[in-house]
């Protein structure tokens, strides 16, 4: 189980700096697909081997004066609801505001861990300015400068010292585990009822499964898997439906700890940004894929070429990651629930997929050679090797070139459609790595 760091504060302290100070030294999360928006609100840092998501709240602010503190207030409280630990900043340059005031109240009565950053202070002049944010009652300011870095070492040794220690799952190894995601009212929770049958015991007092991803071991009909479930106890508080930053800081969890994401989408609304958002995490984090679109028994043009424009919009909208499954369901009537279960168990067995080096090479050399990378600056590039590396999380190959440098991202599609074409890896991301041979 991976923890969750929230980082949380009114606009203008720096939270993006300290965000991107945090995530930095990983590369993993700069991908080149043109992503959304909102991409660098989500990333991974790691601190003295232990590795943590944090979650940058300032990105997902509707700009606009009348909501803004409503705005910011909401973020907090679903900032405190759904992380493990909260980093709560403040400006020493600007010294304590009302909105800071209101933020602390939220946060004092939650039961997380909070750390109080005093940022920008970049001398000790400023430093001695932090004994001011005593007040908000959070303990002592830590004092850092996220512009130039000073202060964030402690500040990251403190982190792991507050957070809860990496809780090992009991579960067992090699079964397969599934998370049902996607935006509020798609019918998650629907689909996993159909699944389990409604006798599922839903609300447990035990205080904090809120935060706890619930497994739940489905196994009957020649199925054995865990389902990942993040839905613990919600209040029903109405505020937070509509909220996409609700939808993800839900969903990162689940994700994180899954194998394979099916990712429900309404039928009656189409793709929306938020399932765009869902989706790029599943990518980030090398998830299998399995669409559903569900609540199709709502729908009433059913014929061939409704549902083919359908799935043409779908595909094109997660571009350039086309080859996955999407299925027409209906948690309702049930319709195709099983299909789902079958198709996220093959998505699964694909994930594990292992090519033989000699089938490999017989069958990309000759394609490379009719198709070979274009040549720069009247440099030829070569790939005389490839190989599937072994001990991955997803099928990943590396091509052995001369020039690997030179060896560009379309080519690398290429690569890797071609691989598509030649073995089933539908729902399955795939590497591509280009190395000197």
């Amino acid at each position: 189980m991976g923890s969750l760091v929230a980082i949380v504060g009114r606009p203008n302290v720096g939270k993006s700096t300290l965000f991107n100070r945090l995530t930095k030294s990983r590369k993993a999360i700069v991908s080149e697909h043109a992503g959304t928006t909102r991409d660098r609100q989500y990333g991974k840092c790691e601190w003295n081997g232990r590795e943590f998501s944090v979650v940058d709240t300032g990105g997902w602010v509707v700009n606009s004066d009348d909501v803004f503190e409503e705005e910011i207030r909401k973020q907090v409280l679903i900032a405190a609801e759904e992380a493990d630990l909260i980093l709560f900043l403040v400006d020493v340059t600007t010294g304590l505001t009302d909105l800071d005031e209101d933020v602390a109240m939220i946060l004092r009565r939650t039961k997380l861990p909070v750390i109080l950053v005093a940022n920008k202070a970049d001398n000790n002049n400023q430093i001695y300015d932090s004994y001011e944010f005593y007040k908000l009652g959070l303990g002592e300011p830590q004092c850092i400068s996220s512009a130039t870095g000073s202060g964030t070492g402690d500040l990251l040794d403190l982190v792991l010292e507050r957070l809860p220690e990496n809780k090992a799952d009991d579960l067992e190894e090699g079964i397969p585990r599934f998370a049902v995601v996607g935006r509020p009212n798609a019918g998650k929770s629907s689909l996993i009822n159909a699944f389990i049958g409604e006798e599922r015991n839903i609300v447990t007092d035990i205080a904090g499964t809120t935060r706890d991803s619930i497994y739940t071991r489905y196994d009957k009909f020649g199925f054995d898997f865990y389902l990942v479930d993040t839905a613990g106890i919600r209040r029903k508080n109405k505020v937070t439906e509509d909220l996409e930053f609700y939808s993800v800081m839900r969903s990162i969890r689940a994700i994180e700890n899954s194998d394979v994401c099916i990712l429900m989408i309404d039928a009656t609304r189409g793709i929306e940004a938020q399932d765009m958002n869902i989706f790029q995490l599943i990518q980030r984090n090398n998830k299998s894929l399995v669409v559903v679109v569900n609540k199709w028994d709502l729908v009433e043009d059913k014929s061939p070429i409704a549902i083919k424009t359908f799935e043409t919009a779908i595909r094109e909208r997660m571009a350039p990651f086309k080859d996955f499954p999407i299925i027409f369901a209906s948690a309702l009537t049930k319709q195709r629930i099983f299909k789902v279960l079958e198709t996220a168990k093959e998505v699964y067995v694909n994930r594990k997929k292992r090519i033989g080096t000699t089938k490999l090479n017989e069958v990309m050399l000759p394609l490379i050679e009719a198709f070979p990378p274009p040549s720069v600056k009247g440099k030829y590039i070569k790939i005389k090797y490839c190989a599937q590396l072994s001990d991955t999380q997803i099928p990943s190959f590396v091509f052995y070139a001369n020039l690997p440098q030179y060896v560009k991202e379309p080519y690398k599609r290429f690569l890797e459609n071609k691989i598509r074409e030649n073995w089933t890896l539908t729902g399955s991301p795939v590497n591509i790595f280009i190395r000197q041979k």
